[in-house]
């Protein structure tokens, strides 16, 4: 019998062709899917090659999709038992922090032309200027043309660059506190510095207007209907003379996203109907018609079992019997700020998948908290079936802390529990990840889907 606990880093369990081949997959994934909305379009066209039908269009099979407003995707998979006896549900969420563009943008200054920007998430403000940035939304034209925008992806795009103070005047800006170095006002990016020649007023803003209007049929006032954002115009890379971690915009929490969708397609026989549900808004309290509080799930199981006939039971009841993984990422232990972190309950980068017990902060205010017995479950579940996990909290108690949704899971009565890979540089322009964190959540996420009763 083994008295003490301990984990194992995972490049000494795990065969490091299979680590890297999915860490490949992954990566042509996230770079490509840097939005709510483009991790959608992906996963609802992987999904229907699989053969799953969309739910809303009443069509009806063994395995289901739903899509709300672009920006929430439900998968669901028919398991060997009935839905009545509840689901076996993956939750994440695919916004990320970043930088979206007001409503009324463009104006010039000093002879360039920026956009307004209004910041998105709990970012640090300072780590977004002087860096490449891309451009990527949605924009309805007068004429109800609806335009998608993606900029400086290409190695033959332009990007866009917020500025910042040279040293040499920035005595008084280096005296600030981190908050106060970069204001929320100051987070806009040089678009363009030519003159029209035509104009006397505004000549370097009509100049960009001209541009848009050439290539796009933009008008000035089609940015009111318009949801676009800056965000990280690099690729996912690898990191280290090794190659054993990703560098990455998104990680937080597309990583999840993507391991639970991949769980789901590759899942075989489960006994339970398993589900992926993928939210929006939650980096910003998960309000919304896209978020984890309103009632899109409720809604499409609901649907999902009229479609099925059932009729003994209802939507609640049937959530009631459900058990769920929060699927978030959590903090790995830093060297360099070992003082944020209690060490001993905090995740090693490349020891697993991370079972977190509890969320929130401050005395778990706000928190989720999985009881005993459905962190046994979990504990025998992956011992028995050969996955490498650990524990790990969000920092130290009054430093740190974060929320899930988790907590609107448990609203339902679904019993959930928060699994998923720790991060160096949370909510960075670009996260890292260990590669065999990585595939351990993929794996983790796959064997509660198969087998978790």
């Amino acid at each position: 019998m083994e008295l003490k606990y301990s984990t194992k880093n995972l490049w000494e369990v795990f065969n490091h062709d299979e680590v890297f081949s999915f860490g490949d997959s992954y990566k042509d994934f996230i770079s490509k899917a840097k939005t709510e909305r483009e991790v959608v379009h992906y996963l609802h066209k992987e999904a229907e090659a699989k053969g799953f039908k969309d739910l809303f269009q009443n069509e009806m099979g063994n395995k289901v999709f739903a899509i709300n407003d672009n920006k929430n995707i439900l998968l669901i998979r028919e398991g060997s038992e009935s839905v009545e006896n509840g689901l076996n549900f993956i939750f994440a969420h695919i916004d990320s922090p970043r930088i979206d563009i007001k409503q009324n943008p463009i104006y010039e200054g000093a002879d360039i032309v920026l956009f307004k920007t209004h910041y998105y998430g709990g970012i640090k403000k300072y780590q977004w200027v002087t860096m490449p940035l891309a451009l990527h939304g949605v924009i309805i034209l007068k004429d109800s043309t609806k335009l998608e925008l993606n900029i400086g992806e290409e190695e033959n795009d332009p990007v866009f660059v917020i500025s910042d103070l040279l040293p040499h005047l920035a005595r008084k800006q280096m005296e600030q506190n981190a908050r106060e170095v970069i204001q929320g006002e100051a987070l806009d990016p040089i678009i363009g510095s030519m003159p029209d020649s035509e104009f006397e007023k505004d000549k370097f803003k009509t100049k960009i207007l001209k541009i848009l209007n050439e290539k796009y049929g933009i008008v000035e006032e089609d940015f009111i209907s318009a949801e676009l954002t800056l965000v990280p115009a690099e690729k996912a890379r690898d990191v280290g003379f090794d190659r054993s971690a990703i560098a990455s915009y998104g990680h937080d929490d597309r990583i999840c996203a993507f391991t639970a969708a991949k769980a789901l397609f590759d899942a075989e026989n489960p006994k339970k109907t398993i589900a992926v549900m993928l939210f929006d808004k939650e980096e910003i309290g998960s309000d919304g018609i896209t978020g984890a509080q309103s009632d899109f799930l409720d809604y499409a199981i609901e649907k999902y079992m009229s479609m099925k006939g059932i009729k003994n039971v209802s939507a609640r009841e049937v959530l009631h019997k459900s058990y769920g993984i929060s699927a978030d990422v959590n903090a790995a232990l830093d060297p360099l700020y070992r003082d944020a972190f209690e060490e001993q309950n905090s995740a090693i980068f490349g020891h697993g998948v991370v079972v977190t017990k509890f969320t929130g902060s401050g005395g778990k205010y706000s928190a989720s908290d999985a009881s005993a017995e459905l962190v046994f479950k979990i504990r025998k579940l992956f011992n028995g079936n050969n996955v490498p996990f650990q524990v790990g909290e969000l920092g130290k108690v009054d430093i740190g802390g974060g929320g899930t949704v988790a907590k609107f899971m448990a609203e339902r009565g679904i019993s959930v529990i928060d699994i998923g890979p720790a991060l160096l540089s949370m909510h960075a322009p670009f996260e890292i990840v260990s590669k065999v964190d990585l595939y351990s959540t993929y794996i983790g996420y796959k064997v509660f889907l198969e087998k978790f009763e």
